[in-house]
């Protein structure tokens, strides 16, 4: 009888440890998946916010302005010297830009010199890059682009505020600065997607002056 007794209690014991056992599975396997829907939630969300960032950094940047511009002189690549002073009483565009090694960049000025309408609005657009003739040269032969680049060391970039609008801190990003003829700054435009239509370029400054 106490053989019998003592068997149905290892039964009992047993069957008791396996139900806990299953219960304790049954807990890690519920902890896993609350981890498993954290992980991803947290991961979704973060995804999302860097996406978020990345089209709001991408965006162009439009301001107006109504300061005089600072002035400056530059060298070429066709190896003159420009002045900002030369062209008073002209509307220029100043397109400053990352320079050798950005196709886009490069790009966008062979588009702008396609344009007649620039010319004939008696507009002047003048490719500021920090290059020096044999850095930017070969970019500029490759797309068939006549006009000549300023060569900046990076003064004129920061006096214009145009330095680390792009991909690099140190380098202009893709933006245009309006001058009227009095020397005004007018509008000032960036464009981190490298590029802008030029017909929608001349729109926007014939606009603003």
């Amino acid at each position: 009888m106490a053989t019998k007794t003592h068997t149905t209690n290892a039964r009992q014991t047993a069957r008791l440890q396996l139900k806990q056992e299953l219960a304790r599975e049954k807990a890690k396997k519920a902890k896993r998946r609350l981890i498993t829907r954290i992980v991803t939630a947290t991961v979704v969300i973060i995804v999302a916010s860097l996406v978020a960032y990345g089209l709001w950094s991408a965006r162009p940047t439009d301001s107006t302005a109504a300061v005089q511009a600072p002035a400056f002189t530059l060298k070429t690549t066709a190896g003159t010297t420009v002045s900002l002073s030369d062209y008073r009483g002209k509307a220029v565009i100043l397109y400053f830009n990352e320079g050798a090694g950005c196709g886009a960049c490069t790009q966008q000025m062979a588009g702008i010199e396609k344009d007649p309408g620039f010319a004939q609005a008696g507009i002047t657009v003048l490719p500021i890059v920090m290059n020096t003739r044999a850095q930017i040269q070969p970019d500029l032969d490759s797309f068939g682009v006549k006009t000549p680049y300023l060569l900046d060391d990076g003064t004129v970039s920061k006096a214009y505020g145009t330095l680390g609008k792009g991909m690099h801190a140190g380098l202009p990003g893709h933006g245009f600065v309006l001058i009227d003829g009095a020397g005004i700054e007018r509008w000032q435009g960036d464009y981190p997607s490298m590029w802008l239509d030029p017909a929608t370029l001349l729109q926007t400054v014939k606009s603003k002056l």
